[in-house]
């Protein structure tokens, strides 16, 4: 895998050589605009909301509209006066509890990995944060935009991860809290034995992403048709009546018991007739 960004993490005196490599993807189905007489794809053009006019690439400035209908124009040369300086450095200006920190903040992780030379420090550094519990924090150039990012500490190696700046989360004090009396000890208790009855260890290879999977799977059924119109669907309409809390809790642990007596079943199932296989 290619590095996407090379150079150091620098606190206090140390300097460690690292480079930067994507640890997520999404892989996104990608469709067209089609004419639907004939399938022709369609293409965009860029035209001026005055007269419809198609404009060419060098006839067009970037604006920022700061009143409805009134426009500044920004040209590179501004955008220049404001850009930060690329560095190659991934500057910690301090040390902050992991605990502390919001987690709407954080964006996009990365893998962090040691180059020649700065194998000792990686490991300090990563030991040190693992057992002090804390993040550092950090600004880093990437793309020719500054960011602000946390290193981790994550199983025997540093994580890089964007964060976004405060000002770019939403305070939930914008958004409506439940109006709703206080929780009775019995709705408390069958609300924590749920909880307890489908409480699983993580296997992050146990979920899917089910939606990507029934479209590709669609996709396929129209390849192999010829592209035939499948049955008309109506999406069933979902209601919503009032519940008893109490005895809706109740009958969840009561589903979650049967689902997991059923699969230790099978299970058991499955072994006995692989005993009688061999």
């Amino acid at each position: 895998m290619r590095a996407i960004w090379k150079g150091t993490i620098s606190f206090g005196l140390v300097s460690i050589p690292i480079a930067l490599f994507a640890a997520t993807r999404r892989e996104e189905l990608k469709f067209r605009l089609l004419r639907g007489a004939d399938l022709s794809p369609v293409n965009y053009k860029r035209v001026a909301e005055a007269d419809g006019k198609e404009v060419p690439w060098d006839k067009i400035v970037k604006g920022y509209e700061y009143e409805k209908g009134k426009f500044v124009v920004i040209r590179d040369e501004d955008f220049a006066r404001v850009d930060v300086e690329a560095t190659q450095t991934v500057d910690i200006l301090n040390f902050v509890k992991l605990a502390e920190i919001n987690p709407l903040l954080f964006s996009k992780p990365y893998y962090m990995q040691a180059e020649k030379g700065g194998d000792k420090a990686y490991a300090l550094l990563r030991e040190a944060l693992a057992d002090s519990g804390k993040v550092g924090i950090a600004k880093v150039v990437i793309k020719e935009r500054q960011h602000l990012a946390a290193i981790k500490a994550q199983q025997n190696g540093l994580m890089l991860e964007l964060m976004r700046f405060p000002d770019e989360a939403i305070d939930p004090a914008e958004f409506r809290a439940p109006q709703t009396r206080s929780v009775s000890k019995a709705e408390m208790e069958m609300a924590s034995k749920l909880i307890e009855s489908i409480s699983a260890k993580w296997s992050p290879n146990d979920y899917h992403d089910d939606y990507k999977a029934g479209l590709e799977k669609l996709i396929e059924q129209k390849v192999s048709s010829g592209g035939e119109k499948l049955p008309a669907y109506r999406k069933p309409k979902k209601e919503h009546p009032a519940v008893d809390l109490v005895s809706v809790l109740q009958q969840s642990i009561r589903n979650s018991q049967n689902g997991a007596n059923g699969q230790r079943d099978r299970k058991a199932r499955q072994s006995k007739s692989r005993v009688h296989l061999n």
